[in-house]
């Protein structure tokens, strides 16, 4: 099981044990992290569980399709490393990727 830090709005790290098939987005809601509303539950249809992938690990989670974009651009303070958790299936090799929550969503 990887694992993945996930930093909060305030600064608070939670350090989890992933799943690997799960999404970050399912991850964080799982273990209560805050800032993750995920209010269309993993259909891609809003931008409520956006994050920032650690710039080590982001060619390896890949770019967003061209439905993530459009709902990246509804993000607030969308930046180069944004993804929308929801997208982002966890594997192995994602172990020790940091995970940052903006200070709030869209």
């Amino acid at each position: 099981m990887p694992k993945i830090t996930f930093v909060a709005p305030d600064g608070t790290r939670f350090d989890i044990a992933a799943e690997n098939g799960a999404t970050l987005m399912e991850t964080a809601v799982r273990n209560a992290v805050p800032g993750i509303e995920a209010e269309c539950g993993g259909a891609c249809a809003c931008a409520t569980c956006h994050v920032y992938i650690d710039e080590p690990f982001m060619k390896m989670v890949g770019e967003p399709d061209v439905m993530e974009e459009d709902m990246l651009d509804l993000a607030y303070d969308a930046r180069e490393t944004s993804r929308l958790s929801c997208q982002v299936p966890i594997i192995d090799e994602m172990d020790g990727m940091v995970v940052t929550v903006p200070e709030r969503q869209a």
